[in-house]
């Protein structure tokens, strides 16, 4: 009888708490559409709810019978469990959920939008705290659920406590992203001191791993959020650096000391903080200014900026006259065309081309800075630029760049921001002309199979040099290079990079079915292997690189240069095969 009572008692706290955490469950979706809607009274209410949904269910697992019997074989670690997830659930909402409404409630994101006057940064940095405070409560949460082993519990406790886990641990990687920008974000726009970057504006018509050869520059200055642009210049106006500015020995075998001789090489390596860091030593070397940290964006991130805030009317009377007939007005449909292939028809003198393309960039960033976008959209362009690597910062402060390394925004090929199955494409161009603009690009995992505990992956690379045949007469010169360094007019000429994963070899390259000599080189513990293509125009070639000895499990990840194609029309779907 006594049995019975205990079983009775023990199904009627289960179903309070399988009820208490379904019903939590079930707000979710209600308050993210009320932070979408911006509705912070109506966020802070439902937050209200959940918690005491979270608060009943965690009473339940706390009751004297249940922490009892959780102590027994066989059915008390499924009870711990039980109580182990409605602990995190009932922390991640009193400890994450409620100081971040809070935050929600406290912030003014239309003050955090650019204007004239700049923004009111205080309530950001107010914010930290709780930011951080709600972070760590998730991540613990995390922890305390990840230490649990699954497969000695039932399936009916198992399969919440994996969705929880999972949940818990894609919240916690967005709240640590949250946290590290809001303490962070602050100090670089300015709030302290007045804050300079050097501005690389990389032209994707002439190819450099990161995106491309950084034509442009500029000095970005920001003061308590205002936002300035000086000091525009050409990377060909700062001259050669004799003796080179000092790179580590495996780039410089890789890439030459190139890197560190011009401003534009110093991004044919594939590590920002390596181009950043060089960078910023060849500007103190000819300006004398050391600068804060450097900041890279290309044609298509601006494209991004318009979309939020708008066209833009080239103003300065210089810039309308280099530019003659090239539009007037910029928007995000037509900027990239007209930078990086309008630009050369009408405009003959690079150094001119270059005082053009810095000058749009001015004028986009002037429309930012003047708060002519809705924070909304003007978040959402910056992070596409982000997530499509279009847009890289370093700062010049170990700390900072100990935070910004964590990410993709740091553009680095080691360390924690780094997928451990990551494969990387990148492409340098090899004709020294603007061929790019007509290069299209596809790359895809097309091999990916276990043989004697490891795994074999091989990455296509498909290019296609899309230009008129009568390329060689019908584009601008400065387009094709004149044949200038060996290279026929209308043809374009790449060498491509591959990096494996950490620890892995690459076995062989194979160029259209037949296979090729290429330089095998490591780089921060990964394969490398350089090769050179040459298209005329109408031409198509593919590269597969055979990466063998992989010793990671996850999916692979494909990270290639940014080109003025999307992404997606770049990276396609994985396929699996067995090997042979």
């Amino acid at each position: 009888m006594a049995i019975l009572g205990v079983s009775v008692w023990l199904g009627a706290k289960a179903a309070t708490i399988k009820s208490e955490l379904q019903a939590a469950t079930a707000l979710l979706p209600t308050l993210k559409d009320q932070i979408a809607a911006e509705d912070a009274a109506a966020a802070a209410k439902t937050v209200g709810s959940l918690v005491e949904h979270t608060s009943l269910a965690r009473s339940a697992a706390s009751d004297p019978l249940w922490k009892a019997t959780s102590a027994l074989p066989w059915i008390g670690p499924n009870l711990q469990a039980a109580s182990d997830i409605t602990t995190a659930a009932d922390d991640v909402a009193r400890l994450g959920a409620v100081p971040l409404v809070k935050v929600y409630q406290s912030l003014d994101w239309k003050a955090l939008t650019p204007t004239s006057e700049g923004m009111d940064l205080a309530p950001l940095k107010a914010a930290a705290p709780n930011v951080q405070t709600a972070a760590h409560a998730v991540r613990e949460s995390a922890q305390r659920l990840k230490r649990i082993d699954a497969t000695t519990l039932l399936p009916e406790i198992a399969g919440p406590l994996v969705s929880a886990r999972d949940e818990l641990s894609s919240l916690s990687e967005g709240l640590e992203s949250a946290a590290d920008v809001a303490n962070l974000a602050p100090s670089m726009l300015g709030s302290d001191t007045p804050r300079e970057y050097l501005l690389l504006i990389q032209n994707n018509a002439e190819s450099r791993t990161t995106g491309g050869i950084p034509g442009a520059l500029a000095v970005l200055s920001l003061d308590k959020g205002k936002l300035s642009l000086r000091s525009q210049t050409s990377a060909g106006a700062l001259g050669a650096f004799v003796p080179p500015v000092t790179i580590d020995e495996e780039q410089k075998a890789i890439y030459s000391a190139r890197v560190g001789k011009f401003m534009q090489d110093v991004n044919l390596t594939p590590d920002f903080a390596t181009t950043a860091s060089t960078a910023q030593t060849m500007w103190e070397q000819k300006t004398g200014e050391r600068l804060d940290g450097v900041l890279s964006i290309d044609p298509v991130a601006l494209s991004f900026l318009l979309e939020a805030t708008g066209p833009v009317t080239i103003t300065d009377p210089l810039v309308q006259k280099i530019g003659g007939e090239l539009p007037s007005e910029l928007n995000s449909k037509n900027v990239v065309r007209t930078l990086l292939s309008d630009a050369y028809a009408s405009i003959e003198d690079p150094n001119l081309q270059d005082v053009y393309f810095a000058g749009a960039a001015k004028e986009i960033f002037s429309a930012v800075s003047a708060g002519k976008s809705d924070p909304k959209g003007l978040i959402d362009a910056i992070s596409k630029g982000i997530d499509e690597h279009r847009i890289l910062l370093w700062s010049a402060a170990g700390g900072e760049q100990s935070t910004i390394s964590k990410y993709s925004l740091g553009g680095l090929v080691s360390g924690s921001s780094v997928s451990p199955t990551q494969f990387g494409v990148y492409f340098n161009d090899g004709t020294g002309a603007k061929m790019d603009y007509w290069t299209k690009r596809t790359v895809q995992v097309v091999k990916d199979c276990t043989r004697d505990g490891y795994r074999e992956v091989t990455v296509r690379v498909t290019s296609t040099n899309t230009a008129p045949a009568d390329a060689a007469t019908s584009l601008p010169k400065y387009v094709t290079g004149g044949g200038m360094f060996g290279v026929p007019a209308g043809t374009v000429q790449t060498n491509v990079v591959a990096y494996g994963p950490v620890q892995s070899d690459i076995d062989t390259v194979v160029k259209d079915g037949e296979k090729i000599t290429f330089a095998a080189q490591r780089h921060s513990q990964r394969a490398v292997g350089t090769t050179t293509i040459r298209l005329a125009p109408g031409e198509s070639t593919s590269l597969e690189f055979n990466f063998g000895h992989i010793v990671q499990h996850a999916e692979p990840e494909i990270l290639v240069t940014p080109t003025t194609q999307a992404v997606k029309d770049v990276i396609k779907g994985s396929q699996k095969s067995s090997c042979e």
